[in-house]
């Protein structure tokens, strides 16, 4: 009867044998028959394997098994959440550093500038002078509030505003000073009647070159499009007004844009005519550039298409290995897995003989 049933039992541990390695992938037979080979050359007894596996060295050794096992997992799973934020932090930041370019600043030093446009609307005022100076000297006035000669080029343009369809405007466009070396200026005096206005003032605005207005097919076109595009200043009367130019290009992603920015000083006149001739208000500007240096705006797209790519390369080559190491440690777990059936299928095979 002891035979009977061990070899029952026998019989039913070889079923779940065979079950089991139906069950295995196709992809891990090679691993199971070299594991038989290595089994089959050490040829060891039935009787030394019986006394080398104590029931406190098997549990010691499944418990060992166990806890690598988990390891392997949880360290497969470690590499994974790493690849995968690390794929997400790249792409994130590609698109923040897209979206939101950096402003590089620089400094051009040139010898000439293109002559400005400036354009003034005086409205009921009257020019009397507009001359070129050099080396910041401007002569003592002659008979200020009359008319004197200038050397300055003027452009008289009538045009309407972009705003207001309506309102007609006249615009008296000066050619601007180019040679910042020797610091040419100019200045220009103009005469306004009294009127019942509590201030008065003269609206100017400048453009970035005076040739383009030469060029332009439509005059007032091009002045339209400058007021819409450039921003308006005004000069007080009774005070000498001057302004210092500079020049600033910025070049954006698709367009070039050119504006300038000034620094203003404020003079009073001291009016030493006639009371009878002071009726009529003075006003006088001078324009010159601040310094030889241009400034260039860029904006600058600091995301890399290419180190974004590269790096994105090794997280994938990571993830790689990481499934290529879960592969082996599932290998790993069905060879000890049929390790250990075949253990026990050699401790039932002495009490089957006998």
């Amino acid at each position: 009867m002891l035979r009977k049933e061990n070899s029952r039992s026998y019989q039913e541990f070889n079923d779940d044998d065979d079950e089991d390695d139906k069950r295995s992938p196709v992809f891990y037979d090679d691993a199971a028959e070299e594991l038989d080979q290595e089994d089959q050359n050490r040829s060891i007894s039935p009787e030394d394997d019986i006394r080398g596996y104590s029931p406190s060295m098997r549990f010691s050794k499944a418990c060992l098994k166990n806890v690598f096992t988990v390891v392997l997992i949880f360290v497969y799973l470690l590499l994974t959440a790493v690849a995968v934020f690390l794929a997400y932090q790249t792409i994130s930041e590609f698109l923040e550093k897209n979206k939101n370019p950096v402003m590089s600043v620089i400094y051009k030093e040139v010898e000439t500038f293109s002559p400005p446009g400036i354009a003034l609307y005086p409205g009921k005022a009257k020019l009397l002078s507009c001359r070129h100076h050099f080396h910041d000297y401007i002569p003592p006035l002659v008979d200020p509030g009359k008319p004197q000669e200038g050397d300055c080029v003027i452009k008289d343009v009538t045009y309407f505003g972009p705003f207001t369809n309506q309102t007609q405007k006249r615009a008296l466009v000066v050619r601007g000073p180019s040679d910042v070396r020797k610091k040419e200026l100019i200045f220009m005096q103009f005469s306004h009647n009294e009127t019942e206005e509590d201030f008065s003032a003269i609206t100017y605005m400048l453009f970035a070159k005076f040739s383009d207005l030469n060029d332009s097919a439509n005059e007032s076109e091009f002045m339209r499009d400058c007021e819409r595009n450039y921003s308006m200043w005004t000069f007080s009367g009774g005070f000498r007004t001057w302004v210092k130019m500079s020049l600033v290009k910025t070049s954006g992603r698709s367009n070039e844009a050119v504006e300038f920015r000034q620094e203003s000083a404020v003079v009073k006149f001291n009016d030493k005519r006639p009371e009878i001739e002071q009726t009529n208000q003075l006003f006088f500007a001078v324009f010159e550039w601040r310094d030889p240096y241009m400034q260039e705006i860029k904006l600058i797209v600091t995301a890399n298409p290419w180190s974004s790519v590269a790096i994105l390369c090794g997280v994938f080559m990571a993830l790689f290995k990481a499934a290529n190491f879960a592969k082996l440690t599932i290998q790993w777990i069905i060879r000890m897995r049929k390790r250990h059936l075949r253990n026990k299928a050699r401790e039932l095979n002495p009490i089957t003989d006998s």
